[in-house]
């Protein structure tokens, strides 16, 4: 039997909270739930239009990350997009 081994990618997470006062803390739990992929992260909050803009640096799989940003895509009043890059976890360009 052949092992299939997901290989790790390396991406950001942009992600728009449109009412920070109704979803930002569903969004948090999440981004809490997958800490282990989360290199890094920043928000800005953008208070005159009452929008939270975030973006999340991630390091797993392709598995990993789809269900993190299935499950923030599925928060209501959320919108998210995701760009993964190419490289492997081995280095290779």
């Amino acid at each position: 039997m052949t092992e299939t081994i997901s290989k790790k990618r390396l991406g950001v997470i942009a992600i728009v909270i449109k009412d920070r006062n109704e979803s930002y803390a569903a969004v948090n739990d999440i981004l809490h739930l997958y800490g282990k992929i989360v290199v890094g992260r920043m928000g800005i909050p953008y208070k005159d239009r009452n929008l939270s803009i975030m973006a999340i640096i991630v390091d797993g799989t392709t598995d990993e990350i789809g269900a993190m940003t299935g499950k923030l895509g599925r928060v209501r009043d959320v919108e998210v997009k995701s760009m993964l890059t190419d490289k492997d976890d081995q280095g290779d360009d």
